[in-house]
C-alpha cells in the first residue's frame, strides 16, 4: 500500500465514523435515516452553510452515483465491484469514495505491471 492508499483508508473509515456519530444523533432526535429525502430536507434547513454543503454532497454523490457502475465495468473491475460501491455509498460517499480510488488505481497498477 503506497502513502496515498493509507491516507485514503484512513479518510474512508475516519470519515465513517465521524459522519455516523452525527447520523445516529440525528436518529435518536426522532430523524428516519431510511427515510434519505427527509435526512437533506433536514441538513439543508439548519443554515446556509449546512445548505451549502448539503447541495455539496447531493451533487458529488449523484456523480459518484452516476460514474462508479460503468467506471468500474470500462477498467475491467467489473460490474458487481461498481454495484458493490455504489451500495456502500450510501452509508457516506467520504466512505465509499476513497475506497473505490484505492481498488482502481491498485487495478490499474497491476494491469499496467502484467502488459
Amino acid at each position: 500500500m503506497n502513502i496515498r492508499h493509507a491516507i485514503y483508508a484512513i479518510a474512508s473509515i475516519g470519515s465513517l465514523i465521524w459522519a455516523w456519530t452525527y447520523g445516529l444523533a440525528w436518529a435518536m432526535e426522532g430523524g428516519d435515516l431510511m427515510n434519505l429525502p427527509s435526512f437533506f430536507i433536514d441538513a439543508f434547513n439548519s443554515g446556509p452553510a449546512a445548505a451549502f454543503l448539503t447541495i455539496d454532497i447531493l451533487v458529488v454523490w449523484g456523480a459518484f452515483l452516476i460514474w462508479v457502475i460503468p467506471d468500474a465495468q470500462r477498467i475491467g473491475l467489473g460490474t458487481k465491484t461498481g454495484v458493490l460501491f455504489f451500495a456502500l455509498s450510501f452509508l457516506g460517499t467520504c466512505f465509499a469514495f476513497p475506497l473505490y480510488l484505492i481498488r482502481r488505481e491498485r487495478h490499474l497498477a497491476a494491469q499496467q505491471q502484467a502488459g
